[in-house]
């Protein structure tokens, strides 16, 4: 079970050398990143209410600027660097969507920026950050670490490192999506809120999210949902431990391919989340033909896993209303093509 005690054990805490942000810093990041990315619409709809027994409200960051969440992190984190800082640049490692959102949020401040990408990474989400003008570094995720290639590139150049977990700024503006839905709730809705549930790959999302719901919303049950091959969220909350996912693990859900929860997201997380489930890639795919077919909106494998929980019976609402993350779009034709004619 969460430690009820969150937030206050761990606002001031430090984790090494990291420090943990507060929902003041999600509050602060919402002010800074208003003028440069989009505040994605709630979605409802009639088909999806009827088989959730609930409403049930959908936040559509496969929309926001990049096509996925990563933006809002990506840019914050620029944001708060100082100029000199930001004159040497930023290496940045990624399997794609947050590689695309340094690449972009660099473009748009002038900063140099180097991603390293997994030589399996999706050539749509490859292509996206070498067209913002980034540097694309490849590896094997195999036989390589990404954490060695960026420390060497970061002593040859001093530029500094931009992770997609362990870093505050970062972890602080995900939570950002969390405030916007919660603010455009209609009110009575946002008193009885009982479920929120959303993507989970190295765990900032769900970590900065966490941060507004536990001061906004303190009796919603906060879920993390990962594909079922990389569940590594789901046992380290039962262990009590981070655990690691089994080397060449696959899954649909490139966006999720994280070795272990991020440090920092984790020291939030295991005391904030309700519960972390997991769901199977034909559930992933299931739940992409629905947002296409009784939606319309693409989603893609990462970004549909909250939601295939919610079709596939994994999470109730309960009758309640319930927020579910579509977390990011950038799907591959070819693999869009495969699933919806399946």
């Amino acid at each position: 079970m969460p430690d009820t005690t969150f937030p206050s054990t761990i606002d001031h805490e430090l984790l090494g050398t990291l420090r943990v942000p507060t929902f003041e810093d999600v509050a602060a990041a919402a002010d800074r990143l208003a003028p440069h990315v989009r505040r994605t619409m709630l979605l409802r709809s009639p088909a999806l209410d009827e088989r959730a027994g609930a409403p049930i409200w959908l936040k559509l960051e496969n929309l926001q600027v990049t096509g996925s969440f990563k933006a809002r992190g990506a840019f914050n984190a620029l944001l708060t660097m100082d100029a000199a800082q930001r004159k040497r640049g930023v290496v940045a490692y990624s399997t794609g969507n947050h590689g695309q959102a340094v690449a972009w949020a660099s473009r748009c401040l002038g900063v140099p920026a180097t991603i390293v990408m997994p030589v399996d990474a999706p050539e749509n989400k490859v292509d996206k950050a070498l067209r913002h003008g980034a540097k694309v570094v490849r590896y094997d995720r195999l036989r390589e670490s990404r954490e060695e290639i960026g420390m060497r590139l970061m002593a040859e150049s001093g530029a500094s490192l931009l992770p997609p977990g362990d870093h505050p700024d970062v972890l602080a503006a995900q939570g950002t999506l969390a405030l916007e839905a919660l603010q455009d709730l209609p009110a009575d809705a946002r008193d009885t809120l009982g479920l929120f549930a959303m993507p989970c790959g190295g765990g900032g999302m769900a970590a900065g999210c966490s941060l507004v719901l536990r001061k906004l919303a303190p009796n919603a049950r906060i879920v993390a949902v990962e594909p079922s091959e990389y569940d590594d969220t789901v046992r380290s909350l039962a262990s009590g431990k981070r655990e690691s996912n089994r080397a060449g693990a696959t899954t649909l859900c490139d966006a999720l391919q994280a070795a272990t929860p991020a440090e920092l997201p984790y020291a939030i997380n295991r005391r904030s989340l309700s519960a972390a489930v997991s769901v199977t890639d034909a559930e992933v795919s299931a739940a992409i033909r629905f947002a296409l077919e009784e939606l319309r909106v693409v989603v893609e494998p990462g970004g549909a896993v909250a939601l295939a929980a919610l079709l596939a019976g994994h999470l109730s609402a309960d009758g309640r209303d319930a927020i579910i993350v579509l977390s990011g779009g950038n799907i591959d034709l070819p693999l869009l093509r495969q699933i919806t004619l399946n």
